[in-house]
This record gives structure tokens, sequence and C-alpha cells, in this order.
């Protein structure tokens, strides 16, 4: 196996294993009375990421790993770890509002609104750009710019109230 075949067998594991811990979290959520805003662009969000790791793993398991975008790509997991963490149970690949919660304002989030998001920015174009596939990260880059633009669109109308709850 090449190290660019095991890269992506481990990004993909933690992916696979997000997607676990979001199911799992969600149905904890709803259980306490959380309910899904905006579900309509989530199949846009699994598509594009499926894809993306799809074009990884067609185009790159035989490519040289470049060891300084692979620094960089670490340090992006281990703000996502940090992101996860905070979150805690709360953390879903969906838009899931608790009523009544206070919104996360430690962690990562004391600096910006969207950590993971940023996170996942980062990931998608550093990850090809580290298996020499720039042209894969410009163009999913540029198709996550787009779902990103719904998603944060959506996230922010159902986050108001617990904002001005909160301000």
């Amino acid at each position: 196996m090449t190290a660019a075949a095991l890269l992506l067998a481990l990004v993909t594991a933690e992916r696979l294993g997000e997607l676990w811990l979001a199911r799992r979290n969600t149905a904890a959520l709803r259980a306490q009375g959380a309910v899904e805003v905006a579900p309509g662009h989530y199949p846009l969000i699994v598509a594009l990421h499926a894809a993306w790791l799809g074009a990884l793993w067609l185009w790159a398991p035989g490519n040289p790993v470049h060891p300084g975008w692979l620094a960089v790509f670490l340090i992006l997991q281990l703000a996502r770890v940090w992101t996860l963490a905070t979150l805690g149970p709360r953390w879903t690949t969906r838009i899931i509002v608790l009523p009544g919660a206070p919104l996360v304002a430690r962690g990562p989030y004391r600096f910006v609104s969207h950590p993971n998001y940023m996170v996942v920015v980062g990931e998608i174009a550093v990850l090809p750009v580290c298996l020499g596939l720039p042209w894969v990260a410009l163009v999913f880059t540029l198709l996550n710019a787009a779902v990103l633009t719904i998603r944060i669109r959506a996230e922010a109308a159902a986050l108001r109230p617990a904002r001005h709850a909160a301000g």
C-alpha cells in the first residue's frame, strides 16, 4: 500500500466514523426535542464530500505525499478534533437546533463562528494538493464554496434566536 493510499484510507475511515458519531448525536438531540432545520441542502453536502473522496481515490493512490502539505493537513485534523470535542454531543453533520440551548462559546467558537467549516474548507483544498492534485483542490473548493453559502445562511437563520437570547 502506498503512503497516499494509506492516507486516503485513514481519511475515509475518519469520515465514516464521523458519520456514525453524527447520526448518534442527531438521534440523541432529537430525543431531547431538537429539530432539524433546512435539510434540503444536506444531500448536496453528502454528494460533494463523496465525490471529493472518490476523486482522490481515483487519481491519487499512486502519487507521492508532499510532507509540507501533509503537515498542514495534520494541523487541520487537530483543529477538527478540537471543534468536535468542543461541541461534544451537539456536533452533527446536519443543522440540528435544540430549543433553549445556549450557543457554544468556548474552544474555537471563542474566535470564529464556524470553525468546522473553516477546517473543511482547508481540508478540501489541502489534501488534494498534498497528493499532487491541485486541480482537484480548485474544483472542489469552488463547489464547496457554493454549498457552504447555502449552508451557512441556513444555519445563521436557524441560530439567530439563540444569538439574540445570548446578546
